[in-house]
């Protein structure tokens, strides 16, 4: 495919845009965060609702039930993952603590992990991964996911991330995010392939829609904070 330079800039400047409204959402305060989870929620449920209209017809409104799963429970666990409630048995009062580290790492594995399988897979990538990803190499999926995990694990050792939790969770949290993540990025080609669309959605010019953008994330949130609620708090 030739190199088309106004597509690279359209690319360049939403992925520019896109970080910043994700890193403000994110690290501002508490309020930036549950808004911008709620317009992703809303964002991924209407394309959803779309993807589904185009697979099933007159009789997509049953399987819309599925987005409870797919879409807001996700959601809703990465907004647990953020706020943390103390009970204090003693004078019976309680305290809402927010502390957005994990899903900030949730979020970085999953870029890492696109990112570096991406670079692995051009680089090397001979081995198909799925039929319903073409352009996924097994070698680029592995290589992702190890580069990943060595990045984020080395990150939560050496600098820490605030003393929260030990480092070793951080190696743990970074293999559930890349693994759950690709396995949520094939999900969503599926729907996509079924509904004969090649993007979920047009708001992000080059990139597609909610669904393109979060679909590993939705599927990575569930096994983390599964992980985070037996094994770290």
């Amino acid at each position: 495919m030739a190199f088309n330079l106004a597509t690279f800039k359209t690319r360049a400047l939403t992925a520019v845009v896109f970080v910043i409204v994700m890193l403000g959402g994110l690290l501002w305060n508490q309020w930036s965060f549950l808004a911008l989870f709620t317009i992703i929620h809303f964002g991924c449920w209407w394309e959803y609702i779309k993807l589904m209209r185009k697979i099933y017809g007159e009789k997509y409104l049953p399987y819309c039930l599925f987005g409870l799963i797919y879409i807001t429970m996700p959601v809703l666990m990465m907004i647990a993952l953020a706020f943390e409630i103390k009970i204090y048995t003693v004078n019976n009062t309680n305290e809402v603590i927010y502390n957005q580290l994990i899903p900030v790492v949730i979020i970085f594995s999953i870029w890492i992990n696109d990112t570096m399988a991406y670079i692995v897979g051009s680089l090397i990538g001979k081995t198909p991964f799925s039929k319903i990803s073409p352009k996924k190499t097994w070698e680029g999926t592995i290589g992702g996911a190890v580069l990943c995990i060595i990045v984020i694990g080395l990150s939560g050792t050496y600098i820490r991330y605030g003393k929260i939790i030990d480092s070793y969770h951080w190696y743990i949290i970074a293999a559930i995010a890349a693994i759950f993540g690709t396995m949520g990025d094939l999900l969503e080609s599926k729907l996509k392939r079924l509904a004969g669309v090649k993007d979920s959605g047009s708001i992000m010019p080059g990139h597609g829609g909610f669904l393109d953008r979060f679909d590993s994330l939705l599927l990575a949130t569930p096994f983390v904070w599964l992980y985070v609620y037996l094994f770290v708090r």
